[in-house]
């Protein structure tokens, strides 16, 4: 079972201006084939299915504990997505059209059916397909699949990035760079000991270290590179240190397990929007549910 925390990974820094289209994009990153909603559901089902859990279970710990990490990227993807949205519509009356904006917007169907939020889908608004899931049984070709995966993830970080100037996007990618170069470098020393093959030489793909992007620098100098944390406290999966040891290959750092989670940063509250119906929720009402809320305690 999983433990929640009422935290982000980072903090998103409050944007200034909104960007609808960058949003749009930035979905890429959580509900296309190489996104989040990808990784999570790969490592979930894949620690699931594990076999052998016993005899193997430096791996499965490595698997079960880098699920837990892609939930908080989901959380971090989507909240990003939320937030640069900010201003692309207006309070108004009805007649007024305030929301015309959205007509004209790369994603229409965000301001439709979701109030200028996060989607299970794709930049082009495709929804998230289960078909992308990976779990052969196989546990040498699921870890090579997931090398492939967190590659692929990389790449599509690095274009979204360059699509988009949007600093509250450029934050969240440039933190997720790091982390996914982590996961990147966890499968391939995984890979490593089962097959003896130095997969860590063929890294970074693509060949751009993540010094290159501003937004990721900071991270790489607080060493967030070099962390693998259990997300667990009770020493369950403890054993990821039998695979994440030794030192960085790009940087000759030495790799930390750290047990539990990252300390994390507030999660951001939306405001309301009234042109949305969004929360749907007025003065009057509030005072009602309020009262009836701490009836009976």
């Amino acid at each position: 079972m999983f433990k929640r925390v009422n935290k982000l990974l980072i903090e998103l820094p409050e944007p200034e201006y909104g960007d609808a289209n960058a949003a749009a994009a930035v979905q890429e990153l959580l509900g296309g084939k190489f996104g989040e909603m990808s990784t999570l559901n790969n490592y979930m089902f894949q620690s699931f299915n594990f076999r052998g859990k016993r005899r193997l279970k430096p791996f499965y710990d490595l698997v079960a504990s880098i699920t837990a990490e892609e939930f908080g990227h989901v959380e971090l993807v989507s909240n990003t997505i939320n937030l640069i949205q900010k201003g692309t519509t207006f309070e108004a009356d009805p007649d007024l059209t305030p929301m015309h904006n959205a007509k004209d917007k790369r994603n229409t169907h965000a301001f439709i059916a979701n109030a200028q939020t996060a989607i299970p889908g794709d930049s082009m608004g495709h929804p998230w397909n289960g078909s992308y899931v990976f779990s052969s049984g196989n546990l040498l070709l699921d870890l090579l699949h997931n090398f492939f995966l967190e590659c692929g993830a990389r790449t599509h970080k690095m274009r979204v990035y360059e699509m988009t100037d949007h600093p509250t996007a450029r934050e969240m990618i440039g933190y997720l760079l790091v982390r996914g170069g982590v996961h990147i470098l966890a499968y391939a020393k995984a890979i490593e000991i089962i097959t003896g093959v130095n997969i860590t030489k063929m890294l970074p793909i693509p060949n751009l270290d993540n010094r290159k992007f501003d937004h990721a620098r900071k991270f790489e100098d607080q060493g967030v590179g070099n962390v693998l944390f259990t997300w667990n406290d009770s020493g369950d999966y403890a054993d990821i240190r039998k695979i994440w040891k030794g030192t960085n290959p790009e940087t000759g750092e030495r790799l930390i397990v750290k047990e539990g989670t990252p300390e994390g940063a507030p999660i951001p509250d939306l405001d309301e929007l009234p042109e949305e119906f969004a929360p749907g929720i007025g003065p009057d009402e509030y005072k009602q549910i309020a009262k009836r809320l701490m009836e009976n305690i």
